[in-house]
């Protein structure tokens, strides 16, 4: 807590005494503000009625466990997370122990410190601008800030590390006592060798040899390296999961009769969530179906406070790169014993779901039990055979299995369509890798219903989940997504007034409202940018210990129980089940309660941190598969507008990639953030955010996964209601020629390649939604 420079005369303060109060200390506890106030026994008691009056009327907001602080306050100096990047290349961060309600600050930048990246923990210094909260980097907090990953370049002269963060700075100069055996275009990591840096390259030690840079896995390897996701099993995790014994009916109910199926990508090797349908034969329910869905029971194998849990949590959850996978446990329980294979008895968790005609869920109850999959098929499989192409695994079944899941799932359909979840569209890309490690494609992921019938099945069971533990008052750990903040709802209204897509700034944002917009603007030429600009209005989903609902699936109350092969929070839900239910004697301890909120906080960071490595490794693979066409012209879209260029996304790759604004022509452009678009201060033309154009690809390198476009295609006229340029005009005020390079307002282009966030990731089945 901050002092006050004078101390207040004892006694209970008035509310607004309080709040200023906090205003200067940041946030306090109670005690700490009785202590400081000099209260004691009634006046105690009376603080803590008027802390609560004050968070009732909203003066008041909580700060970590027990704190509490001005209601939208920072404090002047405070931990902080980096969460997101905005379509202009802004980053934002947001208190670490911060209330649900908590505004995040814009990253001011610095050119005298290394950006940090999203996920990165960072210390700032918090003030109020002119248009919200700003925050002043002081240092990063990330565990080897003082590392280097990167590529050897080898001269006559010296031997340097390149690092392949397309952030730093840090080229080091390695010793000639190590450089011996180096060769250059080996991938290193390096350390940062202290000393004064001042004048030269910096210094750095050789720690470990990873590969080579022309090495098909040097994408993953990178990634995997970079964003610190933990890999391999320690021997007691692999010798404990080998010791675990085959499942026995001993405390489960036996389902093996129920004919469940598994329908799962082709490539899936992990299958943890198994289905089955049939109609309800109860009177009272004419029309209605009961859905199963049974889970891997991971919780059997995996138990607290063992070696493999301590792992599993460390872990958080598995990575998938287009050429590996680093699992969250050992492959002998991933893809075996864990895994619901076909015709093999497995241990599950299963949910016997009821819903009426029109797809109300109208009971639900859960068993610990012994299933046997009767079949595994891919998502096309079952798609084509719904189609009328069956073949030899899906003909038998057709009847008596999937003709029945189908008609239950579009029972199902009626509830989600009342429900009016978010219905945006992610276009997502999948590598297809060759058998010599390079890439043989990069194709589109083509949604079908039967990925949507899975998905709809899983949440319907997570529901259950949180339900279940809710009625039997077992704390869980929630996957919450919290609505649109205000400014970003603001933000989306100025673009949306671009197109001529009116949007009421008091207007709330709710799933309801985004869907007609996104269904106004479906057939239109706006399509694909209004469901981009509508993705990045969005929060991050979380989980947490405090259910605030999800906004995106528009559910009152929701937990991840259906992968817990692949997630730790959902191991977590199941353990909660097994004590909840009285399951067996491996539910959730005591202790687990008591940590909960440093595990939604632990799997969210784990979350973050493979998504921010599955990304870079993406771009890093499409930038090697397009480096044989550097020259050859592409179609894209303007995605992103920043001060620096525009970003520009690929249509038949969905590569990403920068044009950078001094090349953009012969005039100074300027960044009009209302408007999402760059300006030529001399004739007002203009290149605007969702607009499709022609680019041509000058650079591409892999080892960062840069891409740098030149633009071809010309800029649109000036908007007739925009106020006339003035020739000259040099950044917001002074006259004078227009300025281009190092010394035009914003300083140097930045390093090639440097790009905003891709907003949320499209979600498989339940995968992170």
């Amino acid at each position: 807590m901050t002092k006050s420079s004078k101390r207040p005369p004892a006694g209970l303060p008035d509310k607004d005494t309080l709040v200023a109060f906090l205003r200067e200390a940041g946030s306090a506890e109670k005690t700490d503000i009785a202590r400081h106030f000099g209260l004691k026994g009634g006046d105690r008691r009376a603080l803590r009625e008027m802390i609560r009056e004050l968070e009732a009327e909203g003066r008041l907001g909580k700060r970590g466990r027990k704190g509490f602080s001005e209601a939208g306050a920072l404090p002047p100096v405070g931990v902080a997370d980096v969460i997101e990047r905005d379509g202009d290349g802004e980053l934002y961060v947001r208190l670490v122990e911060a209330s649900p309600d908590a505004p995040r600050a814009i990253l001011m930048p610095d050119k005298s410190k290394a950006a940090p990246g999203l996920g990165d923990r960072v210390l700032v210094k918090f003030q109020r601008g002119a248009e919200g909260w700003e925050a002043r980097l002081i240092k990063k907090l990330d565990v080897g800030t003082n590392r280097v990953l990167g590529v050897i370049r080898k001269s006559a002269r010296e031997t340097r590390v390149e690092p392949v963060d397309r952030r730093s700075k840090d080229v080091l100069l390695v010793p000639q006592a190590q450089s011996g055996d180096l060769r250059d275009g080996d991938l290193v990591l390096a350390a940062i060798e202290k000393g004064d840096h001042r004048y030269g390259p910096k210094r750095g030690k050789i720690l470990e040899h990873i590969g080579k840079e022309d090495d098909p896995r040097a994408a993953s390897l990178i990634a995997i390296h970079a964003h610190g996701v933990p890999t391999g099993f320690s021997e007691a995790v692999e010798r404990e999961a080998e010791d675990q014994a085959l499942p026995t009916l001993k405390g489960r109910e036996d389902l093996r009769e129920v004919p469940f199926i598994t329908i799962d990508p082709a490539d899936a090797r992990d299958h943890d969530d198994a289905v089955y349908a049939a109609r309800d034969e109860d009177s009272k329910n004419e029309g209605g179906w009961i859905v199963w869905v049974a889970i891997a029971d991971v919780a059997a194998y995996v138990r607290p406070g063992s070696q493999l849990d301590r792992e599993a949590r460390d872990k958080g959850n598995s990575t998938y790169f287009p050429d590996r996978v680093e699992p969250m446990l050992p492959e002998v329980l991933s893809n075996g014993l864990c895994s619901l294979k076909e015709g093999e008895n497995r241990a599950c968790l299963a949910v016997r779901m009821v819903f009426d005609k029109d797809g109300r869920k109208t009971g639900h109850r859960f068993v610990r039990g012994l299933m046997r999959s009767h079949a595994k098929l891919s998502y096309e499989q079952a798609q084509a055979a719904i189609d009328g192409q069956t073949d030899d695994t899906t003909g038998p079944i057709m009847d008596a299995i999937l003709n029945p899941l189908w008609n239950a799932y579009h029972a199902m359909l009626k509830g989600r369509l009342k429900r009016s979840p978010l219905q945006i569209e992610s276009a997502e890309r999948r590598i297809r890798m060759a058998p010599d490690g390079g890439i043989a494609s990069i194709e589109k992921r083509t949604s079908l219903e039967a990925h949507r019938l899975i998905e709809e099945m899983m949440i319907q069971a997570n529901v259950c989940a949180a339900e279940t533990l809710e009625q039997k008052k077992t704390p869980l750990i929630y996957r919450v997504h919290d609505a649109p903040s205000q400014e970003k709802i603001f933000n989306l209204a100025d673009f949306l007034s671009t197109i001529g897509k009116p949007w009421n700034k008091g207007e709330p944002g709710t799933t309801k409202r985004f869907n007609k917009l996104l269904d106004e603007t479906r057939d239109t030429e706006h399509a694909d940018v209004v469901n981009e600009v509508v993705l990045r209005s969005q929060m991050q989903a979380i989980y947490s210990p405090e259910n605030i609902g999800h906004f995106g699936l528009n559910l009152d109350r929701y937990a991840h129980f259906t992968s817990p092969i692949r997630r730790y929070s959902d191991l977590i839900v199941h353990r909660g089940l097994i004590r909840a239910l009285n399951l067996g004697k491996d539910g959730l301890t005591d202790r687990e309660i008591a940590e909960l909120p440093a595990i939604a906080e632990g799997v969210t960071m784990t979350e973050r941190r493979s998504m921010a490595a599955e990304r870079d490794a993406m771009d890093r693979y499409i930038a090697a598969y397009l480096e044989e066409h550097v020259g050859a012209t592409f179609a894209g879209r303007i995605t992103g507008v920043t001060r620096f260029g525009l970003f520009i996304r690929l249509e038949e790759t969905g590569a990403d990639g920068l044009v950078p604004v001094s090349t953009l022509g012969s005039e100074y452009f300027t960044h009009d953030d209302r408007a999402h678009a760059l300006v030529g201060e001399r004739t007002g033309k203009r290149f605007t955010l969702g607009r499709m154009v022609e680019v041509k690809l000058r650079e591409a390198t892999p080892v960062t996964g840069g891409l740098v476009f030149e633009m071809l295609s010309e800029p649109e006229p000036r908007d007739p209601n925009a106020p006339a340029p003035r020739y000259g005009m040099r950044g917001r005020g002074g006259d004078g020629p227009p300025m281009r390079g190092k010394n035009r307002p914003g300083g140097p282009k930045p390093r090639n390649g440097s790009k905003p966030s891709g907003g949320l990731k499209g979600v498989r089945k339940g995968k992170r939604k």
